[in-house]
């Protein structure tokens, strides 16, 4: 197929990004399937081992009205844009994923594809990809260090707090790594914004992951991340994050006070099954695999199919 890929960023990203990572690694998995890539994007974009780019102005490609054909070239199959479009080009099929939580009762644009399958309930629909990464940038460590990590944005919904006031409570050590410049004492370290190596080193080093999500979260990323690290993940019952935590792997929980129990044992679950995990469900080929299902069914029925769940 010829895909157009489009996203409102300029990529790769700079730092940690989120979104932007994940259409480079769909553009980068759809190229190495054999599909001919296309990619919309801000000026300065340089994915051009994997795809052709097209530079697109930030201001056009933010208006949810543009008319993106003109910036086509010819032959495409199917659009698929990363941020909203009320409507696509005339004539091509189009898809969007939607990489955030939208009001209750906001209308969807069209052929809209989520993260996950509590994602897409929770806005009314069946129709969902999980999030993939490449494994090659991860590194593999089956020995922890004795710290746990919190790696994110340090926004109370992402749940920063709960891992603080457990190693506060516990004693443990703690390093958080996000964008923000806060002051901790004791056993708990702040690294900053982290990226690249230094990140992959710090998820292979960590005893665990904490993922204290007080929201719905879509997917979770940092979640993959650390499974490809081998590093088991401490999460709440909130959004995806059951979905992709399995007993083996992690934890889920509804208080701190039952995370912090988790947290004893956390330690327990083998680095070999968190890798396996994520390389059956969370890889950037899985992801494009997906999401060619998708568009075979856009391109053949006008409608999008299930989801596929993790088992």
């Amino acid at each position: 197929m010829h895909v157009v890929v489009a996203s409102h960023h300029r990529l790769p990203v700079e730092g940690y990004g989120g979104p932007q990572r994940v259409v480079v690694a769909l553009v980068r998995a759809l190229a190495a399937l054999g599909h001919r890539v296309t990619l919309l994007a801000q000026p300065g974009t340089k994915v051009a081992e994997a795809a052709k780019t097209v530079e697109v102005a930030p201001r056009l490609l933010k208006d949810a009205t543009v008319d993106l054909k003109k910036f086509l070239p010819d032959n495409v199959d199917i659009l698929h844009a990363h941020f909203p479009l009320k409507q696509g080009p005339q004539g091509l099929p189009f898809v969007q994923t939607l990489h955030s939580n939208w009001k209750p009762d906001t209308p969807l644009p069209p052929n809209t594809i989520f993260l996950s399958r509590d994602h897409a309930a929770r806005h009314g629909s069946t129709a969902f990809v999980y999030n993939g990464l490449d494994p090659a940038e991860y590194i593999y460590r089956g020995r922890k260090e004795k710290w746990d990590l919190f790696l994110g944005k340090l926004h109370s919904d992402r749940g920063y707090q709960w891992a603080v006031d457990a190693a506060k409570r516990t004693g443990r050590s703690l390093i958080i790594a996000g964008g923000w410049r806060p002051s901790f004492t004791g056993g708990i370290k702040y690294v900053g914004e982290v990226g690249g190596k230094r990140k992959a080193v710090l998820l292979a080093r960590a005893r665990c992951l904490w993922m204290p999500a007080q929201w719905d979260e879509p997917f979770g990323l940092p979640t993959i991340e650390a499974l490809f690290s081998g590093t088991p993940v401490l999460g709440t019952k909130r959004g995806a994050l059951p979905e992709i935590l399995t007993p083996e792997v992690g934890a889920i929980s509804a208080t701190l006070d039952e995370m912090i129990k988790a947290a004893h044992t956390i330690d327990t679950r083998s680095p070999e099954a968190c890798r396996a995990r994520a390389e059956r469900h969370f890889t950037h080929l899985k992801m494009a695999e997906s999401y060619v299902r998708m568009y075979e069914a856009m391109t053949k029925c006008g409608s999008l199919p299930a989801g596929r769940p993790a088992d």
